[in-house]
């Protein structure tokens, strides 16, 4: 059970929302302004916010970037209409762990919830010295990795890259963001980022094609599946 933080100014949005979280034995918080939900997502004991982007007061990417501020690992998933790709980069550069367009599929949603809250939890074991994930293995004190208990050699840039991925696990990471995390802004591009993926996977993946560890999100970025 968690506490979540509806911030919708759809009245029977809201409303459906509520009867599905806590069906799901979730504690729910509903808002219909941003300004209200931002004080309650950086004062309160929420585990995880649902945010509409065409909020009456405030955009809703401004939202998560106020919320950023103050909370960095704040569960964030979008719910909105708006289903252009720029868009849905726009908010995973500014650190939204999901998004969903409208309509949507309440089945679907919860579970990305759950998923989302799995995550999370996951996230706090990057907390110690090292990071397990299926086979994969990371020790972050002796820089070294590890795939069913074999040392495996990355360079020091495939490291970076796959402790930017370990470290928000479940988590879609923009070409921009991860580029930005590993080799400064305007360090390198696409191309140059699909290269080193393709080593990374070849290194630790039991089949480099069925993207079991690292995930292709097409046109986005890419992201570490908790396995």
């Amino acid at each position: 059970m968690a506490e979540i933080l509806v911030i919708e100014d759809d009245k029977a949005i809201q409303n459906l929302l509520k009867i599905a979280l806590k069906q799901e034995n979730h504690d729910v918080i509903a808002v219909s302004s941003a300004h209200k939900g931002i004080d309650y997502a950086i004062k309160g004991t929420v585990d995880l916010v649902i945010l509409d982007l065409g909020l009456p007061d405030m955009d809703g990417i401004n939202v998560v970037k106020t919320i950023r501020e103050f909370n960095e690992k704040m569960p964030i998933i979008i719910v909105s209409a708006r289903g252009d790709e720029q868009e849905k980069i726009k908010c995973l550069d500014a650190g939204v762990n999901d998004y969903v367009e409208k309509p949507f599929s309440c089945a679907e949603l919860m579970a990305r919830i759950r998923a989302t809250l799995r995550y999370a939890a996951a996230g706090d074991i990057i907390q110690n010295a090292v990071f397990v994930n299926g086979d994969l293995k990371i020790d972050f004190s002796a820089h070294s990795v590890f795939v069913k208990d074999k040392e495996v050699h990355l360079t020091n840039l495939e490291y970076k890259l796959l402790c930017v991925l370990a470290h928000n696990v479940g988590k879609t990471l923009t070409q921009n963001y991860i580029i930005t995390k590993v080799w400064g802004a305007g360090g390198n591009d696409a191309n140059g980022l699909r290269v080193f993926m393709a080593s990374i996977r070849r290194k630790i993946e039991k089949d480099p094609y069925t993207q079991e560890l690292i995930r292709t999100e097409v046109g986005v970025g890419y992201r570490m599946n908790k396995v």
